[in-house]
């Protein structure tokens, strides 16, 4: 069925009111369908899920009522602006929001004022970017509030900053730290494969995991890339198809789990991360990602070039790297006019560089 979530559920059909509302049912050949409550996969779907399946009765839940957070939340979840969000975008706005009703879907969401909003990013600002990820997803469900008339005002206001002031960021990876891990974890391991997936494509951690022989066409990989639809073309180069041929791989991915099934990006990320600690390395997937823009881009790759290869929607990201670059070579340069060829060092011995 198109639309429908994966991994699919045995027995469930989807259904769309003429409201736009997604409603789900379980039916069994001829059994009686019956109503499954929340959100697909939710915990309080699951739990009905899994006592229809049982041949159990499915008990109705109270429904959250007009006013609190938990029934904005789940309107938002309904509504169309969620629905054409990408796929990971959507996990990640469940994720925050599930998390932010956990303690407070109780909460009247109209009550709500800038000043808690402030509040939930001093309890996150030991994470800087799960504060920016906070407000950036309290600012959409609260725009989706005021312009289906349910508040005045978002009281996300312009003037909280998501963004942390200073920050690079994840660490990139330094030459030094990328033999380390080399060392440690050799051609022909899954823990290999996919350092060179990351430093000679450049892709992001959800498409690396998603990229396999058909993305290949002779010397090259073409991928679109699921957080923007970019369509990233890029040279295979020899030391990671070096590393694909050595390496046991799936049929549809290159990267498989330790149950040779392929992987949830989240579940990845602590895996690769345990293969850096082993390495004794600090940095982490997106930081290698870092270190290809950078190496690219002290190469003389330009914004443009960058752009194409990193799948970034426009040359703002690329601008970053080429700009670093850049300053590494002006530096260079004036300090030439500092300490000038030794044929044009006027008065000094070439050889003592003590003055005549």
């Amino acid at each position: 069925m198109k639309g429908m979530p994966r991994p699919r559920k045995p027995y469930v059909q989807k259904e769309t009111t003429r409201h736009g509302k997604v409603v789900w049912y379980f039916r069994r050949a001829k059994e009686k369908r019956i109503r499954l409550p929340g959100v697909f996969g939710s915990k309080e779907f699951n739990a009905a899920y899994d006592a229809a399946f049982a041949g159990q009765p499915v008990e109705a839940s109270p429904r959250p009522h007009q006013s609190t957070m938990r029934w904005l939340v789940d309107r938002y979840y309904e509504s169309g602006r969620f629905s054409q969000l990408r796929p990971n975008t959507q996990r990640n706005h469940r994720l925050m929001l599930e998390n932010i009703c956990k303690t407070g879907g109780k909460r009247k969401f109209a009550a709500t004022t800038p000043d808690d909003i402030r509040a939930g990013m001093v309890r996150r600002e030991g994470t800087p970017h799960m504060a920016f990820a906070y407000v950036s997803v309290m600012r959409t469900v609260f725009e989706f509030a005021k312009d289906s008339g349910w508040i005045k005002s978002n009281p996300v206001l312009d003037s909280i900053k998501a963004r942390p002031d200073k920050s690079d960021g994840y660490h990139t990876w330094t030459v030094e730290e990328v033999e380390r891990y080399q060392a440690r974890h050799p051609v022909g391991t899954q823990a290999r494969l996919a350092l060179d997936i990351f430093l000679y494509t450049g892709l992001r951690r959800s498409d690396a995991i998603r990229l396999g022989k058909q993305h290949i066409r002779g010397n090259k990989i073409s991928i679109r890339a699921g957080k923007n639809g970019a369509e990233i073309t890029i040279p295979l180069l020899p030391p990671l198809a070096k590393s694909i041929e050595a390496t046991k791989t799936g049929d549809l991915v290159f990267l498989l789990n330790t149950h040779g099934r392929p992987w949830a990006s989240n579940s990845f990320g602590y895996w690769f991360a345990d293969r850096c600690e082993e390495a004794g390395v600090p940095g982490r997937a997106h930081g290698l990602r870092k270190a290809g823009a950078t190496i690219a881009a002290n190469n003389g790759a330009t914004a443009f070039e960058l752009t194409a290869m990193f799948g970034w929607s426009s040359v703002k990201m690329a601008e970053v790297y080429t700009r670093k670059a850049d300053k590494v070579r002006l530096a260079e340069r004036a300090a030439n006019r500092l300490f000038p060829h030794p044929t044009d060092r006027c008065g000094y011995d070439d050889e003592k560089y003590e003055q005549k």
